[in-house]
């Protein structure tokens, strides 16, 4: 049997939502073992047809909706030595163009990978960035760089790995099936061919889209802790000014991007499951069941910090992660918080390897992240007892192209 290419399985009408019989003849095809015949309509959902619009000036996969995509990697490149600017300009249009055809299901031109052969988007999302570490080379001016891309300062609790961090160029990818996330980055890996070289990948998993009944509730981490509750949310007025870079900022090529921080944060699983709920609640500030916190009220009742126990004691104690981390104990700093959580089997001393890949979004990393690490290193935050962050990294992740054109144009020239 021929199969259909993965353009032609999206020629048809695949493309977005009402693409679904489309979608579902081609994986009929595809799926055929000579055993009698599933209704079409029975083998496809919606998940694979779906695909995630770019709310232009920004990059799609920032305000992503918390229920879409179950499957994400982060990856950063290195320019090969002597790459020229001709060469990184090249690139970025390369990875523009495909890019394009595959977060809309088309297989980009000249692509010989089936890898997601007979897949639609599945609401893939690719968002690139250049980190502080690419400025000096292929002709970029170092002082081209914003002061906001500095590289992140140390703190006092990590244990980083710096062969699995920082990096040139970043690029997070993310999708409702993990073939097509894979398959995305091998497009761009090969398309980076003699240009930049992978320097390292990470991989992980949210909850799946349609597992559970509320696809607006927060999902969890692996510590079965409700994991973004206070997130800025796209419907508040104050959320691009958080998450995005104003339209009137100083780097005119970043306006409308948006600053990345990447931590890979390892759990100690094992030294967690031996505290009681009780501890476990304490150690965060919130309810373990439904997220509310320790003063009182439900997941998304504000927090009081000056509630007390029945006994006069703080309800919420002075070294719980939410107390620290409040944007009213760190001048108003906010940032939009991702995490896929990973699980890469065990240590060599045979505990878990597994924890959060962050992904903190936001305007300027000086009034979002950094200080609020910060305040958490310096006062002893009481998770940081379960948690050993391994691997960071920033990027400046640059606003989308302008019609016609490519990603970081802005920056590398017309």
């Amino acid at each position: 049997m021929k199969l259909p290419t993965r353009r032609a399985f999206l020629a048809t009408g695949a493309t977005g939502l009402g693409g679904v019989a489309a979608g579902a003849a081609a994986s009929a095809l595809l799926l055929d073992d000579g055993s009698p015949a599933t209704p079409a309509a029975d083998r496809v959902t919606s998940l694979g047809t779906a695909s995630v619009a770019a709310p232009f000036p920004h990059q799609a996969g920032i305000s992503v909706p918390a229920q879409q995509q179950g499957h994400g990697t982060v990856a950063a490149f290195d320019l090969v030595p002597g790459a020229s600017p001709a060469q990184l300009k090249a690139l970025m249009q390369a990875w523009t163009a495909a890019i394009a055809d595959l977060t809309a299901g088309r297989a980009p031109a000249g692509d010989p990978d089936t890898t997601a052969l007979g897949s639609g988007p599945c609401s893939l999302t690719i968002t690139v960035g250049f980190g502080p570490s690419l400025f000096g080379k292929a002709g970029l001016d170092a002082a081209r760089r914003p002061p906001q891309l500095a590289p992140l300062p140390v703190f006092g609790t990590e244990k980083l790995d710096p062969a699995r961090g920082d990096g040139d160029l970043g690029v997070v990818l993310a999708a409702d099936d993990a073939l097509v996330v894979f398959h995305a980055l091998r497009t761009l890996t090969r398309a980076a061919a003699g240009t930049a070289k992978p320097r390292w990948v990470m991989s992980g998993f949210s909850r799946a889209p349609g597992s559970s009944p509320d696809p607006d509730a927060t999902g969890r981490n692996l510590m079965g802790q409700l994991d973004g509750t206070n997130n800025p949310a796209p419907a508040q007025p104050d959320f691009a000014s958080k998450v995005y870079v104003a339209p009137d900022d100083a780097t005119a090529w970043m306006r409308g991007g948006s600053y990345l921080v990447f931590r890979r944060i390892r759990m100690l699983l094992t030294s967690w499951d031996a505290q009681t709920t009780a501890e476990q609640e304490r150690v965060i500030g919130r309810r373990k069941d439904t997220g509310a916190p320790l003063s009182g009220g439900t997941e998304h009742t504000p927090v009081n910090l000056a509630g007390q126990n029945p006994d006069g004691s703080l309800a919420i104690r002075g070294d719980a992660h939410i107390r620290l981390a409040a944007a009213a104990g760190n001048g108003g700093a906010a940032m939009l918080r991702r995490g896929l959580s990973y699980d890469d089997g065990l240590t060599a001393d045979g505990e878990p390897d597994a924890g959060l890949l962050f992904l903190a979004w936001q305007a300027d990393p000086g009034h979002g992240f950094i200080p609020v690490q910060q305040r958490l290193t310096r006062n002893m935050d009481a998770l940081n007892r379960f948690t050993t962050h391994e691997t960071s990294a920033l990027f400046a992740m640059v606003p989308a192209a302008p019609p016609g054109g490519y990603l970081g144009q802005g920056l590398l020239g017309a």
